[in-house]
């Protein structure tokens, strides 16, 4: 893929992160792409569904294996605006998806790069390609301004 395919895709994947903020879910958004064609795009969706496995890239990953009638998702890239944790980083494997593309990093969580390294344990049987840093800035940008809102809106804390 190329910088401005990849660019696009991302410019999606955030487009459903905006969905997850105004639902007061953290701004998390992926899409799965397969032959240049979206198979499924999804947002963060945990409080409202009550579900700790409701990631954007679960539920994109979800959709498009329902979508496609195979769990295994091979030749596919999933485009997601935050590096994904360990749960999603297992799922990944899983499916069987060939490229992941993330724009910001996640320091306390990220199961790809920041935190551990998942996809590349050479003792599991599945290779992924990865590329970071996709609208990178547009992507902390979503998060970081979200969470800044919630401290803002939270009442003090007593002691």
């Amino acid at each position: 893929m190329n910088q401005e395919k990849d660019e696009k895709f991302m410019g999606l994947a955030l487009a459903q992160a905006r969905l997850a903020r105004e639902a007061g879910e953290v701004p998390v958004g992926a899409v799965l792409v397969r032959g240049g064609e979206i198979l499924s795009a999804a947002h963060n969706h945990p409080i409202a569904g009550h579900d700790p496995s409701a990631h954007a890239e679960m539920l994109a990953i979800r959709q498009a294996a329902a979508q496609i009638g195979n769990y295994r998702l091979t030749g596919s890239t999933l485009y997601v605006t935050l590096e994904p944790c360990i749960m999603c980083a297992g799922v990944i494997i899983q499916a069987r998806i060939s490229r992941l593309v993330y724009g910001a990093g996640d320091p306390k969580g990220g199961g790809v790069a920041s935190l551990y390294r998942i996809l590349e344990d050479e003792r599991l049987n599945h290779r992924v390609d990865v590329t970071a840093g996709i609208l990178r800035e547009t992507c902390e940008e979503i998060l970081s301004g979200f969470f800044k809102e919630k401290r803002v809106g939270s009442p003090p804390v007593s002691g």
